[in-house]
């Protein structure tokens, strides 16, 4: 099996993510060629913004392993990890970290802050970029579409709800008007 393998695996994950109406990022560890945790974003059905799918793959893959030191690990996510993620893999002290798509606004493995790869901490490491980065990022978008798409519809439902109540009120009381009118003369 190679990396081509392990992260269609984590996009796999990311695409249970999607249908679950979660933002679609998923991850897998992989540790002697054999996947000890997977998981995806789970931070609205959760409940909790520590549930991404680095950290939950991170407690999995801790328990199987029965240690916090994940060494001789391999990460596999579809998107760049932000900065909770990035230091739970460093504190966690996995070995290599492959990352489909970068994340300039808010990633922290080497686009936009590089907490994996700080020198000056006891663990770092070089995170690879660019794997089947056209799949994650289309299954990126098609989700956010999705979600701007329900949002119009919803903003025009609302709309068209208040265009209504406005025009019930207005027929209701003509009379309530015209006095108004008729008093500021």
């Amino acid at each position: 099996m190679d990396d081509y393998f392990y992260m269609k695996e984590a996009i796999n994950e990311a695409k249970l993510a999607r249908l679950e109406e979660e933002v679609p990022i998923g991850c897998v560890i992989v540790k002697n060629g054999k996947i000890i945790a997977r998981s995806h974003n789970y931070t609205y059905k959760g409940k909790s913004a520590l549930k991404h799918a680095e950290i939950l793959a991170i407690d999995k893959a801790s328990k199987y392993v029965g240690d916090f030191r994940l060494e001789d690990c391999t990460m596999y996510v579809t998107m760049e990890p932000c900065s909770m993620c990035a230091g739970a893999i460093i504190n966690s002290r996995i070995d290599r970290l492959v990352i489909a798509l970068a994340d300039v606004k808010r990633g922290a493995c080497g686009s936009n802050t590089n907490i994996t790869g700080d020198r000056s901490q006891l663990h770092f490491l070089d995170a690879e970029f660019g794997l089947m980065k056209d799949q994650s990022l289309e299954i990126l978008q098609s989700f956010f579409k999705k979600l701007r798409d329900r949002r119009k519809k919803k903003k025009k439902i609302l709309a068209s709800k208040k265009q209504e109540s406005f025009l019930i009120c207005s027929n209701n009381m003509p009379n309530y008007i015209i006095f108004i009118n008729q008093g500021s003369k």
